[in-house]
């Protein structure tokens, strides 16, 4: 008898409990209702919530916050979502969208191991971030490091090391900087791609040819006969560049790859059948992915 009259206590206690903390939490849910615009709630239900922080922002949220409140005015950084996601934020906006392009991960190098002339044995941590401090893992500074720290930040698998090199799958790229962010190098950079298939530079090194020779067999030796070719390419610190503002403009891309005595530009990316039918009696070398927007200054370099 006791027992029951326990047991009974004890459930008539917890069902108060429960209709308390229940009113307690109604009434704090009233009193501490912030208001959210439907705008804001619009906008991130249209992000793809992959919270990635290739916009700059920690997260869709915090994205869409800015948007809809006028902090922020461009619709294309969330590579993720791509240009439709872009179209469907502006229309919410109400405001028209200019004419963009994805962006994706290009990778600044195309040695694999058997291309470095000067490399040691490395038994320390493996990871780039720790092999990029200890001097003499290989002789070119500005070359990829190949220990996978974008390959471990990229959530989309859309980046792998491949013989020392890493290597990007343009099909699973969501263009997220992931992979860009983690570089110790920085040779990872966005290019918009503005056709399926992008010409690229597959170098990162500044220094002098005959430098470049001694590290490196693929390496760009900054001898201008592209530049001397096409206004589209130009020098950058002993380094070819690609003017992806006038890429559209270009037409005779076989006559800027034919200058190239290393094969230092080369096609990334996905060609289309038309891409395929024009190139059809070319050779086009088969290298790395690479994008341009590269700098290795903001690096302190001790090896």
């Amino acid at each position: 008898m006791v027992t029951t009259v326990t047991l009974i206590l004890a459930a008539v206690i917890l069902a108060l409990l429960a209709v308390g903390m229940g009113w307690v939490l109604g009434w704090a849910s009233r009193v501490f209702y912030v208001e959210v615009d439907p705008k804001v709630e619009a906008i991130n239900d249209a992000l793809p919530g992959a919270n990635c922080g290739g916009c700059g922002y920690v997260g869709c949220g915090a994205y869409a916050d800015a948007l809809g409140s006028g902090e922020e005015e461009d619709v294309t950084l969330c590579g993720p979502g791509g240009v439709s996601c872009a179209e469907a934020v502006a229309a919410i906006l109400g405001i028209e969208m200019t004419e963009t392009w994805p962006y994706k991960a290009v990778v600044h190098c195309a040695a694999h191991w058997d291309d470095r002339l000067e490399k040691m044995e490395y038994t320390g941590e493996r990871t780039c971030t720790a092999a990029n401090l200890v001097a003499g893992y290989q002789g070119c500074t500005f070359g990829c490091l190949g220990l996978g720290d974008c390959e471990r930040a990229c959530d989309y698998d859309a980046i792998h090391v491949i013989d020392g090199l890493s290597t990007v799958d343009y099909e699973a790229c969501t263009g997220c900087k992931q992979c860009s962010m983690a570089c110790p190098r920085n040779i990872i950079t966005m290019v918009p791609f503005k056709r399926s298939e992008m010409l690229v530079v597959a170098c990162s090194n500044h220094d002098m040819g005959k430098d470049v020779s001694k590290v490196c067999t693929v390496g760009c030796l900054g001898c201008m006969s592209c530049t001397r070719e096409s206004d589209l390419m130009e020098m950058d610190n002993n380094l070819s560049s690609i003017c992806y503002d006038d890429y559209e403009q270009c037409e005779d891309f076989e006559a800027i790859t034919g200058k190239c005595k290393r094969a230092s530009l080369v096609w990334v990316g996905t060609p289309t059948e038309a891409d395929i039918a024009a190139t059809a009696d070319e050779e086009v070398p088969d290298r790395i992915e690479v994008d341009f927007k590269t700098t290795v200054d903001d690096t302190e370099w001790r090896g």
